[in-house]
């Protein structure tokens, strides 16, 4: 019997790479993805820890690759030559304007416990969210590849459509992002989720 959380992997690893449900099905066939250890055997060993590694750490080297920052334009590039490298032919940049919106408005003058909206905070209160605060950064390398404040202004991003082999009539959507905030190098915040 499979776990429900490794069945799912599973699935979707086969899906991903391109591998039929069964390590005997056909193009077109509708056998369950988990039919055989086999499938999962060939998904497995396609897989590439390592590769997965020099990628989080390609994109460390750009620091938090804040938007509207030199550091994101720079990723993008190497984002986009990675893409190609991979075998997708068509890699095409999304250009849009971005203004921040305003700020959000305080805590009620009336009641300072109050959270955004009227509501009210339970459960222990602490700072959430990333570190807005360069001096918390006690690398100073770091410090300084992340010092270019984010500006309002053209953004891109880059995307590609890879036709598969097994199913090319099928799509299959796979997004990520690249971006991180924190004053650090954003590694876990692409590598984890």
């Amino acid at each position: 019997m499979k776990r429900p959380d490794i069945a799912a992997l599973c699935a979707a690893c086969c899906l991903l790479a391109g591998l039929p449900a069964t390590s005997d099905a056909e193009p077109g066939a509708t056998a369950s993805p988990l039919a055989g250890d086999d499938a999962i055997r060939q998904v497995v060993a396609r897989l590439e820890l390592q590769r997965y590694k020099d990628t989080i750490q390609g994109l460390t080297r750009f620091g938090d690759r804040r938007e509207g920052t030199a550091r994101n334009r720079a990723a993008i590039d190497w984002i986009e030559a990675q893409l190609k490298a991979y075998g997708c032919g068509d890699v095409q940049r999304l250009t849009y304007e971005f203004t921040p919106p305003l700020p959000r408005p305080a805590a009620s003058v009336a009641n300072p416990d109050a959270a955004v909206g009227g509501g009210r905070y339970r459960g222990t209160r602490a700072p959430t969210g990333v570190n807005k605060d360069p001096s918390r950064q006690q690398d100073e390398t770091l410090r300084e590849l992340n010092a270019e404040p984010s500006t309002p202004g053209t953004r891109q991003e880059v995307w590609c459509t890879k036709v598969g082999t097994v199913h090319p009539e099928e799509m299959y959507l796979v997004g990520a992002h690249m971006d991180g905030h924190g004053w650090g190098e954003a590694a876990n915040d692409d590598g984890s989720g």
